[in-house]
């Protein structure tokens, strides 16, 4: 995208005009709820003031450290005898994307554009979102938040409604008790697994994978006796039994083969 930018410098002199910094991020993306800042940076502003505007209504947001809008998600930041003007905006959501002017008036006024994005990042369980496990064995969930260009925060495990506890046994890996571990690695995207061994009916219900910065995700996980014939965890790997598929399929063939038959032998009757 194309972002103008206009600088009129009338007849002061180069040396004692304002001018803008411009080695400054202008392109800005940020995650739906994760604090954004737009740096604005005026060199010699001398007596001017620097205004915030938001492009697609023509609102003035700020004027000097003054705000002039009723919505508080909105702030300018200038610490003490600072060339530096931030716009501050607190939980953003994706209607405030879009162009943001800071301004300085001067005569002619002088304007530098800005681009805020703002995208909703998700969290994803990998498999099924109907989890069938046999009593005794063990289960692993694993939640994968990918998409964030700052900070991903972290990730927090529920069953129903009650968080899941844990203390701190290592750097990264957290236990709550020997049957149930929680693991979170940083790479390039953030991943959570809790694994739960030793599986008891007591242990189904809805788990929901809930990071700070995203939407939550959740998997049904049911707990029991026997095979299911889809959707079944074996070991620690969230997929279907292919057995279990087969047989279901196989059973399924037969039972339309045998109604088939016997529709077409009533026939001849």
């Amino acid at each position: 995208m194309q972002i103008a930018c206009t600088a009129h410098y009338g007849e002061d002199s180069v040396g004692s005009f304002p001018y803008f910094e411009y080695n400054v991020p202008r392109n800005v993306t940020t995650v739906v709820g994760q604090t954004a800042f737009l740096h604005c940076r005026v060199e010699q502003l001398g007596d001017k003031a620097v205004s915030w505007i938001r492009k697609r209504d023509l609102h003035i947001l700020t004027a000097g450290i003054l705000t002039y809008t009723s919505d508080q998600r909105f702030q300018v930041i200038r610490p003490e005898k600072s060339e530096n003007w931030t716009l501050q905006i607190k939980f953003p959501q994706e209607r405030d994307a879009g162009i943001y002017e800071c301004q300085v008036n001067t005569e002619p006024k002088m304007s530098l554009a800005f681009q805020l994005n703002v995208v909703e990042a998700k969290a994803h369980i990998l498999g099924p979102v109907d989890l069938y496990v046999k009593t005794g064995s063990s289960l692993s969930l694993t939640c994968i938040l990918s998409q964030g260009p700052h900070d991903l925060g972290t990730i927090f495990w529920y069953k129903g409604s009650n968080i899941i506890e844990y203390k701190e046994l290592e750097e990264n890996e957290l236990v709550e008790e020997p049957r149930v571990r929680l693991k979170t690695e940083w790479t390039e995207q953030l991943t959570s697994r809790l694994t739960v061994e030793k599986l008891l009916p007591g242990d189904s219900g809805n788990y929901s994978c809930v990071p700070t910065m995203a939407e939550a995700a959740s998997v049904n996980v049911h707990v029991i006796n026997g095979e299911h014939p889809a959707a079944m965890q074996h070991g620690n790997a969230n997929t279907a039994s292919p057995c279990a598929l087969s047989v279901n399929l196989l059973i399924s063939l037969y039972c339309t083969l045998a109604t088939l038959y016997t529709s077409t032998v009533d026939g001849f009757r």
